[in-house]
C-alpha cells in the first residue's frame, strides 16, 4: 500500500525495528506506560535500527527486510541492565547478531544512510524520556536492584512511516533463516 504525504508537507521517512518477543515487548510497553511522560509517550516500546530511510526507497525497503529476514536465523539477544540516558532510562540489550543483521542492510543501503544511521546503534528499548535527571537517576535506583538479565531472541524486521504525532506500522518480516555455525 503506497502511501502519500499531506499535500504542502515533504515525504515522511521510514524507521526499521528489530521486533521483541510478545512476551518481552508487553513488559517493556508496561513499563514505558508506566515511566514514560504521558504526554509524550505517542510510541509502544520498540528497538530502532534505523531512523530515517527516504521516501524514495518506499518500494526496495520492504524487498530488503524481507530477504534479510529470510536469511538469518532469530538472533539471540540478551537484556543486560538499564542505560542511563542523561534525561530518560532505557533497558540495555545485547545482541551481536541483531547488529550483524542491521549491517548487512547498512551495508545494501550504503550511501542511502543519514548521518546518524551510519554508526551502529547502542541497542535499547527507552522506557523513559525527556525527564528531569533527578527524576531519571530516581527510576534507575528503583529499578536497577530488581532487573535480572534475561536472554531472547529477537523475531524479526519491521518497517514503519514516520508522522507527526506516531509511527504508522507498514509490515513485519519474520526471522526464519537457518542458525548459522
Amino acid at each position: 500500500m503506497a502511501t502519500s504525504p499531506p499535500s504542502g508537507s515533504s515525504p515522511a521517512p521510514f524507521i526499521v525495528t528489530a521486533e521483541l518477543p510478545a512476551d518481552l515487548f508487553r513488559w517493556a510497553d508496561g513499563l514505558r506506560r508506566r515511566y514514560f511522560p504521558p504526554e509524550r509517550n505517542v510510541l509502544a516500546a520498540h528497538v530502532t535500527l534505523f531512523h530515517s530511510f527516504a521516501p524514495s526507497l518506499r518500494e526496495e525497503l520492504p524487498r530488503v527486510l524481507g530477504r534479510y529476514a529470510g536469511e538469518f536465523a532469530p538472533p539471540e539477544a540478551r537484556l543486560d541492565g538499564l542505560m542511563d540516558l542523561g534525561s530518560g532510562t532505557a533497558l540495555s540489550l545485547r545482541c551481536a547478531g541483531m547488529l550483524a543483521v542491521r549491517e548487512a542492510i547498512a551495508e545494501h543501503f550504503h550511501g542511502a544512510l543519514t548521518a546518524q544511521d551510519r554508526h551502529p546503534p547502542r541497542l535499547h528499548i527507552t522506557i523513559q524520556n525527556k525527564v528531569e535527571r533527578a527524576t531519571a537517576r530516581a527510576l534507575q535506583a528503583e529499578l536497577g536492584p530488581t532487573l535480572l538479565p534475561r536472554d531472547f531472541r529477537f523475531s524479526g524486521l519491521g518497517l514503519h512511516i514516520y508522522r507527526v504525532t506516531h509511527w504508522e506500522p507498514l509490515g513485519i518480516w519474520p526471522f526464519r533463516g537457518k542458525e548459522r555455525a
